[in-house]
């Protein structure tokens, strides 16, 4: 028979109870010096006298633990983390990878055996922090719609591309993610724009203060005026902009880009997407589905509180989202815009007068649209800067005036009569 080694605790029990069995003290003394009930100390002594020196082990000593993770799973998770494109994987992003290979474990005991197999390093305990005011989520969707963009490696391939994406409080739900050359103020409008046509008017639009990440980051490159004509935009569709005071503040959208480099990076990865163009069809088409499954929560209330277009926003969302500035008609009724030159044409559908204050439209498409008193004007570009002409003609109205134009003057040009507007 197999010799019993048993530890110092173990021994002690065998002793005592042994004496107990053999009359030498009673079962309460016993129970006394062990700490133990008097009928815990009857039933230990039945089963020394049953088994000897095995009686005084718990019987569940030497044996695995029913919970204890198989061989085979151990295997394959060290084979899983072997692969380049898996060394990087969390406890449980990697967890549920995994479970598609048929290695199922919970993401605490895959975290233990990780970090024991040297394949995951703990995360150090973070010391005391500011300790901020928690705030509820808003009601409904659509509510509230917190909004930025994120600089990163997104696709691996050494260089850092832009993120833009929209999370709603009250469900985290992210509406759209799309990555864009820039935050600048196009790139901006083409993701409101879409955004606007598929879920309707957000009642508002929580982001930075002073939009600074729209302006200081060496990549935003075209627009110092961002927040302003970020906020006429708004404005004109009725969405109110709130400007955040800290990151802090909009927390939801910083934690879901930390989640989106942690997660979306690997997804994509794993799919071999290599430029932007395919990383958009799959964050629209596959990630952004699963993800606000896994994510997403109720939202308190059911109303969705996006407000649709009407159809008179509808029909002016184009010119909405452009970029609008204001310049004057020159004495020869030419606008110039940066360093261009635009010839009214003779007739228009409103009064122009010289000096009239006109909206210059830079719309998505690149094309350029001019517009007085909600009338779009005709015009055509010349191909540089016109000579001076005194034109005698006090307005140009719908009714072509009696001044003839010299044989050089746009006027007078046929090939020049085609419009850049038809609006």
């Amino acid at each position: 028979m197999e010799e019993i080694k048993l530890t110092a605790p173990e021994q002690e029990r065998y002793d005592v109870v042994r004496s107990c069995a053999d009359g030498d003290i009673t079962n309460k003394e016993a129970s006394t010096r062990l700490g133990l009930k008097v009928r815990q100390i009857q039933r230990i002594k039945r089963a020394i006298l049953k088994d000897g020196k095995k009686g005084a082990v718990h019987g569940s000593k030497g044996q695995a633990p029913p919970n204890t993770t198989p061989d085979t799973t151990t295997r394959k998770v060290v084979a899983f983390f072997k692969q380049k494109k898996h060394q990087d994987f969390g406890p449980t992003f990697a967890q549920e990878k995994l479970a598609d290979i048929g290695a199922v474990m919970c993401t605490e005991a895959l975290r233990l055996l990780m970090i024991k197999k040297g394949l995951w390093k703990p995360h150090l305990r973070r010391g005391p922090q500011i300790i901020r005011e928690w705030r509820e989520r808003m009601e409904c969707f659509g509510e509230l719609v917190q909004f930025d963009g994120s600089y990163h490696d997104w696709l691996e391939n050494g260089g850092e591309q832009c993120l833009l994406a929209a999370i709603d409080d009250a469900t985290s739900i992210v509406g759209r993610a799309i990555f864009e050359d820039n935050e600048g103020v196009y790139a901006v409008f083409r993701f409101w724009k879409v955004y606007i046509e598929t879920y309707g008017r957000p009642v508002a639009i929580y982001l930075d203060k002073f939009s600074t990440y729209k302006i200081n980051y060496k990549s935003a490159v075209d627009n110092k005026e961002l927040m302003t004509q970020f906020k006429r935009a708004m404005t004109e569709l009725g969405i109110q902009v709130i400007c955040a005071n800290s990151p802090e503040a909009k927390g939801r959208v910083e934690r879901l880009f930390e989640t989106l480099q942690d997660r979306m990076v690997k997804e994509m990865r794993l799919a071999n997407i290599k430029n932007e163009d395919e990383a958009n069809e799959f964050i629209s088409l596959k990630y952004l589905p699963d993800h606000n499954k896994r994510f997403g929560v109720t939202a308190k209330k059911t109303i969705d509180a996006h407000r649709p277009l009407t159809d008179d926003l509808r029909a002016r969302l184009t010119a909405i989202f452009s970029v609008q500035s204001k310049r004057r008609v020159n004495n020869d009724y030419t606008i110039q815009f940066k360093n261009h030159w635009f010839q009214l044409e003779a007739t228009q559908k409103t009064t122009v007068y010289k000096r009239d204050t006109v909206i210059v439209e830079e719309r998505l498409d690149g094309t350029i649209h001019i517009r007085l008193k909600g009338v779009y004007l005709t015009y055509h570009e010349l191909p540089e800067r016109p000579k001076k002409v005194r034109i005698p003609v006090a307005a140009l109205t719908a009714r072509k005036p009696n001044w003839r134009p010299p044989a050089n003057h746009p006027w007078k040009n046929s090939k020049n009569q085609k419009n850049s507007l038809n609006a």
